[in-house]
């Protein structure tokens, strides 16, 4: 099967983008006089493969960043180090002291309840009958029983983005969670792998939103679509922007949604409206809705994961500031409780310390 496109749209870009200008290309559409206009798109089997090769490059670059990872995660592993003092003398007699200790180091490091009592009495059992012998063996199943529970849905946390472009990637969270940073940072990602991105503002409630946005336009070398009119309503910026992603043969549309806390029902329906958007434009659109937690939230994560999955069905978590915190357990309870796959961390300030998440390069980082 072959994939073409319309005479007057650009082939699909194979090889990395150039390098930022100083000023990105700023596309401002006056969202009265724009034209509603679409191009006709054909999609087959060769365009599935850039898709395909772009999410397995991002998931590659994972695991050769793992020092990143790994220093990102260094609150938490300090934390989780005690660990190796408690199983270092341990004997048999000692088995229900050391893991009580295990349970509570656990549970400070944001594991959670659920997840702390059934490793630890999986590690009781097997340690009772006779299977573990030693304190490098209970570690090593330790570690295995979290990397099982990361793994064992079977979640892929490579990102989808479907068979035919635009791929539409909807960016969604409350406020101060790291939201448009992480969309910047996530474009910079795809620019390099060498997808065309377009950046959509549809953050239209915060008066500085656009600005942000625009700032990681010129850092990333990304196009970047925003409401020339105050008050403009989010579904239309975003819709225009995937029109023109259509139109004009980008790879990606990357959408960011103004903040908003998980109990105010109103603007939680605004984003509804903003994915019957993109869906009028894209059929099957958009490809991902990703959810930006505040890793220094832990636990207390979960109750705005739902209420967002509810609401529009978030396909993927993005876990950020992770660096700044010793919780880094939650990442198994938001996996294990959810069902959501984890497809990105967050764990520094820099532009590339967004990093595709790997669960046995977590494991390790946080037990080495």
């Amino acid at each position: 099967m072959t994939c073409s496109l319309p005479s007057h749209l650009p082939p699909l870009r194979s090889k990395p983008a150039p390098p930022p200008s100083s000023t990105a290309t700023l596309l401002r559409l006056s969202l009265d006089r724009t034209s509603t206009r679409t191009t006709g798109f054909k999609c087959s089997a060769g365009q599935t493969g850039f898709f395909t090769k772009l999410g397995r490059l991002i998931k590659e670059k994972a695991k050769s960043d793992v020092e990143k990872l790994f220093s990102g995660f260094t609150k938490t592993r300090d934390n989780l180090a005690v660990i190796d003092e408690l199983l270092l003398y341990w004997n048999l007699s000692d088995t229900d002291r050391v893991l009580d200790e295990l349970e509570e180091v656990l549970l400070v490091a944001d594991f959670g309840p659920r997840i702390t009592i059934k490793i630890v009495e999986s590690l009781r059992d097997d340690i009772y009958a006779g299977k573990l012998k030693s304190g490098s063996e209970i570690k090593d199943a330790l570690k295995g029983s979290i990397l099982n529970l990361l793994t064992a849905k079977g979640l892929k946390t490579e990102l989808k983005l479907g068979f035919r472009k635009p791929a539409v990637i909807m960016i969604v969270g409350v406020n101060g969670g790291g939201k448009t940073t992480s969309l910047g940072k996530l474009a910079n990602r795809l620019q390099k792998e060498g997808a065309k991105v377009l950046l959509a503002a549809g953050d239209t409630f915060r008066a500085a939103a656009s600005d942000q946005l625009e700032i990681w336009a010129e850092r990333t070398g990304c196009e970047i679509v925003v409401a020339e009119k105050e008050n403009a309503k989010a579904s239309s910026v975003i819709s225009q922007a995937v029109k023109r992603g259509k139109e004009q043969g980008f790879d990606v549309v990357l959408c960011d949604t103004s903040g908003r806390l998980h109990t105010n029902y109103s603007l939680m329906e605004d984003l509804v409206a903003c994915k019957k958007a993109i869906g009028k434009v894209v059929s099957g659109a958009p490809n991902e809705i990703l959810q930006v937690l505040d890793g220094t939230t832990g636990l207390n994560m979960l109750p705005q994961a739902r209420e967002f999955n509810d609401v529009v069905g978030v396909t993927g978590l993005i876990l950020t500031k992770l660096d700044g915190t010793a919780r880094g357990g939650c990442v198994v309870s938001v996996v294990d409780e959810l069902g959501i796959p984890v497809k990105f961390v967050g764990v520094g300030e820099g532009i590339e310390d967004l990093q595709p998440f790997d669960a046995e390069a977590f494991v390790n980082a946080i037990f080495p």
